[in-house]
C-alpha cells in the first residue's frame, strides 16, 4: 500500500458583490470572496493538498484562470475533477483536514452542512473530513477582515 500526504493553500480577498461559499455552501455574509472561480477557499486548498500527495502539481496548473471554462465556476466541480484524476491513478482519501481563517463571519454553525456537501461531491464518508475554523486574533489581512484563508492536510492511499 502506497500512503501520501500532501498540504494545501489557499487565500481569497473580500469582494462586494458576490456570494460568500466555503466547502461548497453558501454562506450569510455582506460580502463575497474575489476570484475568477466562486473563489471557495476551502474547497481550493482540499483540490491543492490532494493534487500535491498525489504529485499532479497544484489547482493553478490544472485548471488555470486563464481559461475561460473556468470563470464563475462552481469549485465543488474542480474538487470532483480533482477526484476522479486521483481515483484514475489509483489513489482513494484517507481523511482530510483542513482549518478556515477568517474573523468573520462565524462558521462553526456552517461546518456540519460543510462536511455533508463536500462528502456527497467527493463520494466519502463525512468522517473523513474534519473542518475547523479559527481567527488570526486580529492579525494580519485575515484579522483586519480583508479576506479568508484555508489550510488542508489529506492522506490518500494507492493500493
Amino acid at each position: 500500500m502506497n500512503i501520501r500526504i500532501g498540504f494545501g493553500f489557499d487565500v481569497h480577498a473580500f469582494a462586494e458583490g458576490r456570494a460568500l461559499l466555503l466547502g461548497g455552501v453558501r454562506i450569510d455574509h455582506p460580502v463575497g470572496l474575489l476570484g475568477h472561480s466562486d473563489a471557495d477557499v476551502l474547497i481550493h486548498a482540499i483540490c491543492d493538498a490532494l493534487l500535491g500527495a498525489a504529485n499532479m502539481r497544484d489547482i493553478g496548473s490544472r485548471f488555470p484562470d486563464s481559461a475561460n471554462r473556468y470563470k464563475d465556476i462552481d469549485s465543488k466541480i474542480l474538487l470532483q475533477e480533482t477526484m476522479s484524476l486521483l481515483r484514475k491513478a489509483g489513489y482513494e482519501i484517507g481523511n482530510i483536514d483542513s482549518t478556515i481563517v477568517a474573523e468573520q463571519p462565524r462558521l462553526n454553525p456552517y461546518i456540519p452542512l460543510m462536511q455533508q456537501t463536500l462528502a456527497k461531491a467527493i463520494e466519502v464518508d463525512e468522517a473523513d473530513i474534519s473542518i475547523k475554523a479559527t481567527t488570526s486574533e486580529k492579525l494580519g489581512f485575515t484579522g483586519r477582515s480583508e479576506g479568508i484563508a484555508a489550510y488542508a492536510t489529506v492522506l490518500i492511499t494507492r493500493f
